[in-house]
């Protein structure tokens, strides 16, 4: 008995620590700043994205999202934190946009995410 519950815990064990691994695996998203500060219409804006992991900006796109799914590169660059990412939004009209990117962990994983959002007068 004392070998099955042995055998049973390191089991859970293996196979929470490849769970742990797989989630670290890609830089996720954690906070952005279109959550506390709108962007408004009429005039250029910095955007600051955190993910989980340190980002490759050199290796990573994003890309402005427009109406008609029309995509614009735009520029970005590390923020202050690690995995932190400051995007420069030019001025925009009122509506919908999506900022949407493909990000290259440190480690070499790429992730591929969208986040919408909506620019009032």
């Amino acid at each position: 008995m004392y070998k099955t519950n042995l055998l049973s815990l390191i089991f859970i064990c293996v196979i929470a620590l490849s769970h742990i691994e797989q989630s670290s695996a890609h830089a996720v998203v954690t906070k952005h700043s279109l959550e506390i500060a709108p962007v408004r219409s009429g005039k250029p804006t910095s955007v600051t994205l955190d993910f989980n992991s340190k980002i490759e900006v050199g290796l990573s796109k994003i890309f402005l999202v427009k109406t008609g799914d029309i995509h614009e590169s735009v520029r970005f660059s590390n923020g202050r934190k690690p995995g932190q990412v400051v995007v420069e939004l030019p001025a925009l009209d009122p509506g919908e946009y999506a900022l949407r990117f493909k990000i290259f962990a440190a480690d070499g994983h790429l992730t591929e995410d969208i986040i919408r959002f909506i620019v009032k007068p």
